[in-house]
């Protein structure tokens, strides 16, 4: 997958004319907002089972080193094969491997983010091998050459028009409609055939469990069974920060996930898998390779303010919820991972300079900390990374600010320090512009405040300050 990150402003500036898209990010908030309270209401206390969820993240990601390698000999147990990748560059070719031993033509997968964040699909499709999105939203937005608009949902926001030209030249669509129905009927029959054939299967994993070495995904198509059933050999995805301790925190975890992401207690699909198939089992894959990927992610775990990142769950949250992205869409982030998530996790992996208006398009309103089942600290987040790019951190590849930058803003903090100095500060400010905007010389300084200014003028300043105004308003006149 490219990675646009750097084009943010372009993009959003783009979607913010998409009436359409637009409209429907309205109905997100409201709706999701009802839904995911009427499931939330099934737990005795709400809020008591979000904390408890919280808690269980923040425990499984401080005790991360010990769980994973209990995890992983419990999966060996069972009879799978774990692979440590490093980076993606070592994950793809392995898979890239496997595939060429077994004689692989084509992959099928089930929705994985991670694979989007390996961009795998297409390296495959670089070297041979055919990737097919089995997923309905995945399978449309990889006909279409589009990421992913929002992480539950990634292609919402096609228009129902568009998926329909498009089944007519992509899948087994035989006429005109725009039946739902009909048209996730022509994906199935186009995919089912592909399943039939399949020597590999490729899905994520949305929690492995260390105490029982068992992996869990969730879903409401099924394709992601199929892609594991079907196939002789099934390869899972997994980063490193997905295991928990016990299956007890496995389904709590999994109660939480339903009801936070699509307002259901439960999906429509749990799959739990214990290893490939066993001697007198009927179906399964004879062979299950469990990839566990870093990619940047034990930088992360070892600063403790970017540890909390790794806690996250994948329920998108904080995408149904922020206002921001309820204005843009998925599109401007640019990349896999979209909207508060995708402000905290894009920086870390990609790297400070190449996501400078991802964690600074905030309100810091605090709404995505609020619905967050991991107990994650948005807003702090996005204030850390904007200090460390200031500072130019070499750790994160911050871009350090010039000096003039710097000089401003020392100055600023130093009149803000004391009223005194602000009051002076303002008075001299208040005389000066008043007297440039007359004189007609002000296009100097809307040059240097050009990101303040772009939407909006600076009107002419009263010479007295609203305290002083007031004052004098609600002065009393003395009794002689």
């Amino acid at each position: 997958m490219e990675v646009r990150t750097e084009q943010f402003r372009e993009i959003a500036l783009t979607e913010l004319q998409n009436s359409r898209s637009r409209f429907f990010l309205k109905l997100i908030p409201p709706v999701m907002a009802v839904m995911r309270a009427n499931a939330l209401k099934s737990f005795p206390d709400p809020p008591a089972a979000q904390a408890y969820g919280a808690a269980i993240r923040a425990e499984s990601v401080d005790r991360l080193p010990d769980l994973l390698e209990r995890f992983e000999q419990k999966a060996v147990a069972n009879g799978a094969e774990v692979f440590w990748a490093e980076d993606v560059q070592e994950a793809n070719e392995f898979i890239l491997k496997l595939a060429r031993e077994r004689g692989v033509e084509y992959i099928t997968k089930g929705k994985s983010m991670l694979t989007e964040e390996m961009g795998l699909n297409d390296f495959l499709g670089r070297n041979g091998i055919e990737p097919w999105e089995t997923d309905l939203g995945e399978f449309i937005i990889q006909q279409l050459h589009r990421p992913p608009f929002h992480i539950v949902g990634p292609a919402i926001n096609i228009p129902v028009e568009e998926v329909c030209d498009l089944f007519l030249k992509r899948a087994d669509l035989r006429e005109r409609t725009l039946d739902p129905v009909q048209l996730g009927y022509a994906a199935r029959v186009f995919l089912r055939d592909k399943f039939h054939r399949v020597k590999m299967g490729i899905t994520g994993i949305n929690m492995a469990v260390a105490e029982t070495g068992t992996i869990l995904t969730v879903e409401n198509e099924g394709n992601i069974r199929l892609s594991k059933a079907s196939p002789r050999t099934q390869v899972s995805i997994m980063s490193l920060e997905k295991v928990v301790p016990t299956m007890e925190d496995a389904l709590h975890l999994l109660r939480l996930l339903c009801r936070n992401s699509s307002g259901r207690k439960i999906t429509s699909y749990v799959t739990m898998d214990n290893g490939p198939k066993k001697k007198g089992e009927i179906d399964g894959p004879e062979e299950l390779f469990i990839i566990i990927l870093d990619n940047g992610r034990t930088q992360i775990y070892q600063e403790g303010k970017t540890r909390q990142v790794l806690r996250c769950i994948r329920c998108g949250a904080c995408l149904n919820f922020c206002p921001v992205y309820g204005q843009i869409g998925g599109y401007p982030y640019g990349w896999a991972y979209s909207g508060p998530l995708g402000s905290i996790l894009n920086p870390l992996l990609l790297g400070l300079d190449r996501t400078q208006d991802l964690y600074r398009a905030t309100t810091l309103c605090g709404v995505c900390k609020a619905v967050c089942p991991a107990g994650i600290d948005h807003p702090s987040l996005f204030l850390h990374f904007r200090a460390k790019d200031v500072e130019g951190d070499r750790k994160w590849r911050g871009r350090k600010r010039s000096w003039k930058e710097n000089f401003f803003f020392k100055g600023w903090a130093w009149g803000a320090s004391r009223s005194w100095r602000w009051n002076l500060g303002a008075r001299f400010m208040r005389r000066v512009w008043n007297r440039v905007s007359q004189r007609g010389n002000g296009d100097g300084l809307r040059k240097h405040l050009s990101g303040w200014l772009k939407c909006r003028e600076l009107p002419a300043f009263p010479l007295k300050t609203f305290h002083e105004r007031w004052k004098q308003i609600n002065r009393v006149p003395k009794k002689n």
